[in-house]
């Protein structure tokens, strides 16, 4: 199944600029664009970083001593690393010291040039897990999709993330130069229980996902709020990131009921649907659930003139309780980590930013409301905040128990 994203080069590619030419690496290699080696028993792709002088020499992957490294941790999970296995490089021609002396990191230039090459391969070969060793091939796979800074591989290392666009488990983990360069043994043991957690992967199905848009329903009147389960997940759109100035407002929320239904609307002008949104967030028998409670609270109080009753899960906090390495914990991180989604608001985010940088200034969400078709899509984003909240919450629960 296609995810949000076709996985194709992206439109510099297409236009001929990011290419071997202009990266000019494989002028000067043994083994220029070295192609992916090894018979994929087991459908593992390995991306790794680039070709080290001894891939050159031979003209295919992991020859040197990280190779050896990550043949020898393979063979003891029961993995043969090029029986069992596909490997690839994010960048396909050994990059090299001015002077030619030494292998260096690609350049992110060099790994745009050759991405390409990487996401044909994962096109043409039905992955059941692909794993991502060190920041350069973390880059590979997620830059023309993450449209938010990727950070270094600290953030990254460890997930077993549902890659819908891949239709694989992408699991990124420290590369074994870096095991090698290492000097303590903790570094050590975190890679191998990555990989062992990792490879398990493998033989998990990859989950039959569903678009989540087909869930969000946009309604006008807000009677199918009268009767509700016993926990809902909110979320608000405003015009800023605090309430606190004068014609601050929100400008819409979304409530849902479930993971398969949300019901996203522009906030109540009229008294009926006033009531019926008041009695819900006033309802102490209707947990509520949100991603950083505190925004819609601070809103709720500020805005509505009330507090809301009965916050039941924050899945913010409870993702800082799961795994606190910094910035792991924003709601889009989670969706991609936890449900394969890496951009669902890179069209709508621009219009959520402040025109400065005080807490109380307004941002553009007027600007996207005026533009055809600007209503629809804010109100999807919206719903669609609030059903991965509800979403995130369950599986939080499960794993917190």
């Amino acid at each position: 199944m296609k995810g949000f994203f076709d996985v194709q080069p992206t439109k510099r590619q297409a236009k001929g600029v990011l290419s071997c030419f202009s990266c000019g690496l494989y002028k000067h290699v043994a083994s220029p664009k070295m192609e992916a080696y090894g018979a994929f028993r087991k459908g593992i792709l390995n991306v790794g970083e680039a070709p080290g002088e001894m891939e050159d020499k031979r003209g295919k992957q992991w020859q040197g001593k990280a190779g050896s490294r990550l043949e020898r941790t393979y063979e003891d999970m029961g993995i043969d690393l090029f029986k069992d296995c596909l490997n690839i490089n994010a960048v396909n021609c050994r990059p090299m010291t001015t002077d030619k002396s030494a292998n260096r990191t690609p350049t992110s230039q060099e790994i745009a040039c050759c991405q390409d090459r990487v996401l044909k391969v994962i096109a043409g070969h039905k992955s059941k897990l692909i794993v991502a060793f060190g920041s350069p091939a973390v880059e590979s796979l997620l830059s023309h999709r993450w449209k938010k800074d990727l950070g270094g591989i600290g953030k990254w290392r460890g997930w077993a993330i549902p890659d819908r666009d891949f239709g694989a488990w992408l699991c990124p983990t420290y590369h074994p130069s870096y095991i090698e360069r290492s000097q303590g043994k903790e570094e050590e043991t975190i890679w191998t229980q990555d990989l062992k957690k990792l490879l398990k992967k493998a033989a998990t199905p990859f989950p039959n996902w569903a678009d989540e848009k087909q869930y969000v329903k946009i309604i006008s009147d807000l009677s199918p709020l009268r009767d509700l389960p016993n926990i809902v997940a909110i979320d608000y759109e405003t015009t800023g990131l605090k309430p606190h100035a004068d014609g601050h407002r929100i400008v819409c929320a979304s409530v849902a009921i479930s993971p398969h239904l949300v019901y996203s609307f522009m906030f109540p002008e009229n008294e009926t649907d006033k009531r019926i949104f008041t009695k819900l967030l006033r309802n102490p028998q209707v947990g509520k659930v949100a991603h950083n409670i505190k925004f819609e609270e601070a809103w709720s109080v500020n805005r509505l003139g009330y507090s809301v009753k009965n916050w039941q899960w924050d899945t913010m906090l409870a993702a800082h309780i799961l795994d606190n390495r910094p910035a792991v914990t924003g709601l889009k991180f989670q969706v991609y980590v936890n449900f394969g989604v890496p951009d669902y608001d890179s069209e709508i985010e621009p219009y959520l930013k402040a025109r400065d940088n005080s807490g109380n200034s307004f941002n553009r969400i007027q600007v996207l409301l005026d533009k055809p078709g600007g209503k629809e899509k804010l109100l999807t984003y919206c719903g669609l905040d609030s059903l991965y909240s509800l979403k995130l919450a369950f599986k939080q629960m499960e794993a917190i128990k």
